[in-house]
């Protein structure tokens, strides 16, 4: 499929740089039922139905941007994929400046050593276990802001260790944040279980490759990274039985929703352990699905087809230029839409 079908003009002011303050203040394009209905996710509670089922990705965000030094030269690392015990792979800038056997030092204590260099990529062997590792990131790193989210102030960088982790956030592993679910609040979640939602979580360890542009022209041409992912027995179960009581599957963010699907790749929801470089573009079968709560997505991105997949490519770029025209914020930090499957109506 032609990637160009999913650029768009994204003016540099519609792109928000902090979140909305409440959390719960967001804004939300609501695309249910054939329409274009501007809410807040404090509508949620009301759209949803009792019986429902919110998916939510408990995953969390470690501090995986790094700053350090190859003898006097400033490199500027950021972790993306875990290998294995203390072995990371990496973006690294600029790249040309290492090679196999250099030491890049984070601070005097703190350091990796590069395994290999492909392009931009690194293999980084911190030469310590993971714990430890975690325990190091948490004292040297800054949380890994998409590029296009600039900071200039320590107060900024300070404040992003709080407002890029969502409430749910359970366990460490993802390099970006799930950011639909960053609208959430407990009073919010409190709400929604009292109207007889249920709630259940997968996990996805996000990975940076969620910000690689798609420089292809075809999609079918363009390569996603992997990333691990699990869907466990009593999440299947709960899923299920939603599904035979009548309840409607809502992923919160393209993450959750992305599990789910890759677990039941065959129309068979099963559990799920290990890696998954699941893409979805128009013409997917969703098995599934019913809705998902998602941010605002960049041109020409995987996540952009993922949802143009599930609510119609024409739909999806016409509530894009409804959301423009209506001061809604983009991306990360930015407001959100709630779509529904179309192929179930």
């Amino acid at each position: 499929m032609r990637v160009d079908i999913f650029d768009y003009d994204l003016p540099i002011e519609k792109i928000a740089s902090s979140p909305a303050r409440p959390r719960d203040s967001s804004r939300l394009l609501d695309l249910t039922a054939g329409k274009t209905a501007d809410r807040t996710i404090l509508d949620l509670p009301n759209i949803l139905q009792p019986n429902d089922l919110l998916v939510i990705n408990d995953t969390r965000v470690i501090p995986s941007s790094l700053n350090g030094f190859k003898n006097n030269a400033k490199i500027q690392i950021n972790l993306h994929k875990h290998i294995e015990n203390g072995v990371w792979a990496a973006f690294a800038r600029p790249a040309k400046r290492l090679k196999r056997g250099d030491k890049i030092f984070f601070n005097n204590n703190f350091g990796a050593t590069v395994r290999s260099r492909e392009a931009a990529e690194v293999i980084l062997d911190f030469e310590t276990d993971d714990q430890v590792l975690l325990q190091e990131l948490h004292t040297t790193g800054n949380m890994p802001l998409p590029p296009y989210i600039k900071r200039s102030t320590r107060s900024d960088i300070e404040a992003d260790k709080t407002d890029y982790q969502s409430i749910f956030a359970k366990h460490p592993g993802a390099v970006a944040a799930p950011t639909a679910s960053l609208h959430f609040t407990r009073s919010l979640i409190n709400k929604i279980k009292m109207r007889g939602i249920n709630q259940t979580n997968v996990t996805l360890h996000v990975g940076a490759g969620t910000f690689l542009p798609v420089t292809v022209s075809d999609s079918v041409d363009h390569s996603m990274h992997s990333e691990w992912a699990e869907l466990n027995n009593y999440s299947v179960s709960l899923i299920k039985k939603t599904q035979k009581n009548g309840g409607r599957i809502v992923a919160l963010g393209t993450t959750a929703l992305r599990v789910l699907e890759t677990a039941a790749i065959n129309g068979d929801l099963k559990t799920f352990n290990g890696e998954t470089d699941l893409f979805i573009t128009p013409g997917f079968t969703f098995n599934v699905v019913d809705l998902l709560i998602t941010n605002f997505h960049q041109p020409r991105s995987t996540l952009l087809m993922l949802v143009a997949a599930l609510a119609g490519t024409t739909r999806i770029l016409e509530a894009y230029d409804h959301a423009k025209n209506n001061d809604y914020r983009f991306l990360s930090y930015g407001d959100a839409c709630l779509i529904e499957n179309m192929n179930k109506i």
